[in-house]
This record gives structure tokens, sequence and C-alpha cells, in this order.
């Protein structure tokens, strides 16, 4: 069904209670003002950022039918939260926690949202997120990260997220990080082994970043290492902010693309509404229109597991 052009509405902020976590979680929801049993995108932001962010995408996939719930975590620059709190060291972990209290919250984001009762198909939930914020979309879908001694740490996954997306991840760590990132991003150690939840993996081939010794191929690990049906959008020209995801006039942008931005949130809303409904033809049509366009901004390649 194509919602394209739907207006949508907006509620911030929505509390949801968060006991030990020092302050109560803040979502925004977005929805489109009509349609039942709609799917559901948790977006977690890129560091810094917060629920207010990515307009560019969520007012794209509201307008297309789905209900989209943006938790600001605690390294948002509107929480001034340091590396001298106590909770600072820990805080991708409680990103991790942050979006599994969000699907546990669905109860409370509807009632938030006048005309959202009784609307939300549970059965269909998504997560997606940028930079950091799709390391920890990640674990919901199975990725998870390494100690110091190279082990497994928990298994954070939530069966409940059915398929994801995720833009500009983080790769592997280990010798692939710089000394700066290794000393204070220990968490940056990824295994994406038993990812195999479906998902849709985006990277700009000049997304160079300072944090790994690697190119912009580092970026697309999670593509490469994850199990199961996933793919991968590479976008041509695109550094860290893939065109300007993170906002219409985000001063982060360094490589503003229209069309790059266009292309990724039709190609993200077409993967996850055939991820999330088997049969769906959203995803095949929109490679087979990608592969007749002359000049694309970008290409995809997918392998099965």
């Amino acid at each position: 069904m194509d919602h394209s052009g739907m207006p949508v509405v907006s509620v911030r902020p929505v509390v949801l209670p968060a006991p030990g976590r020092g302050d109560d979680l803040q979502v925004r929801v977005s929805a489109p003002v009509s349609g039942d049993e709609l799917p559901v995108i948790v977006f977690s932001h890129g560091f810094g950022g917060s629920m207010d962010g990515y307009a560019p995408l969520v007012d794209h996939w509201a307008a297309n039918g789905f209900a989209v719930v943006q938790p600001t975590h605690l390294d948002s620059r509107t929480l001034s939260v340091g590396p001298d709190d106590p909770r600072y060291h820990d805080i991708w972990r409680i990103r991790v926690e942050d979006l599994v209290r969000t699907v546990d919250g669905l109860d409370l984001v509807e009632a938030a949202l006048p005309g959202l009762a009784g609307r939300l198909d549970r059965g269909r939930i998504a997560v997606a997120g940028h930079s950091w914020g799709a390391q920890s979309a990640s674990m919901l879908l199975g990725a998870r990260v390494l100690d110091a001694g190279g082990e497994p740490g928990p298994d954070l996954s939530d069966p409940r997220v059915r398929a994801g997306v995720l833009l500009a991840v983080p790769g592997t760590g280990g010798g692939d990080l710089t000394p700066f990132a290794a000393e204070h991003f220990p968490f940056m150690n990824p295994d994406f082994a038993a990812m195999a939840a479906p998902a849709l993996v985006v990277a700009g081939d000049k997304d160079q970043s300072a944090l790994s010794v690697r190119g912009p191929d580092w970026f697309t690990d999670a593509y490469r290492l994850g199990t199961g049906p996933k793919s991968l959008l590479t976008l041509f020209g695109a550094e860290h902010s893939l065109g300007g995801v993170s906002g219409y006039d985000s001063a982060e942008t360094t490589d503003e693309s229209p069309a790059r931005v266009a292309l990724l949130r039709r190609l993200a809303w077409a993967f996850l509404r055939s991820a999330l409904y088997p049969g769906e033809p959203a995803w095949s049509a929109a490679l087979a229109e990608l592969e007749k366009t002359a000049g694309a901004p970008g290409v995809v390649e997918s392998r099965a597991g």
C-alpha cells in the first residue's frame, strides 16, 4: 500500500519510566494520521543526537505507513552526561536497554499520541539507527560485543524485533581501530556472527572514519560478517552523514545530497516492508527501479545468508 504524502502527526516528549537509569527515557513518536496495524520502527540516534533528529528519514517513513519511535539516549547533547558521570562508561549498554524499553513501552507510546491507540502492529517491529545508533540497533538483531579476551559478551537480541536498517554502522574492533578509539571506546568491538535477523546495511564509499585504520569498507562489516539475509546499499560519494540523514539543515552534513537521502529512505522503507510482510513486493520493485535508473547514486548487493 502506498501512503505517500499522508499527513504525519508527532508528539514529544513521551516519558517512559526507567528506574535505575538516572533519567527517565524520553521518546518522540511520529505516525500517519490514518491507517491501522501500523508497523513500528524504533530509531537510535548517533552520538550526541536526540529524539528530534533524522527528520528526512522519519518524516518519509511515517508518511508512508510506519510509526516511528525515537528515544533520546544518555549521550545526547541535551542531557550533558559526561565522563565524570558513573553511567558514562556503560552508555553503550544502556543504549540497547533504551531500545528494549521503548518496545516494552508501546502501550504508553500509543496512549501519548491522540488517535494512535490500538493502531500499532506489535508483531511487526523493526529497528534502525545511524552510526553509534546503528551499533545499538544491531545488538537487538543479534550482534554482540567481544570482551578484552575476544569472547562474545551477552546476547542482547530481542525476538520481537524482526528486521533492521543499519546506517554507517561501525565495523570490527581490535587492530582495525585507531589507538585513540581502542582506548576510549572498548565497546567498539562487535561480533556480527550471530546477527541473523534480516538487515539492510547502508555505507558511504567516502566515509573515512577517524576511529578506524581501515577505509570506508569498514562500514560494510555488518553485511560481510553477519549471518542470515543481508543487503548492502553503497552510496556513491557519501560520507558519514550519508547525504544528510540527521536533519534537513544539519551542520554535521559534509556531503549534502537530497538524491542520496531520497534513495536511502525509499530503499530502507521497501526493505522493511518486505522483511516484515513476507511476499510483499516492495523490495524487489525498488531494486528493479534502481537497476534501470541511469546515474543512480548507489548500488545494492544482497545475499541469503
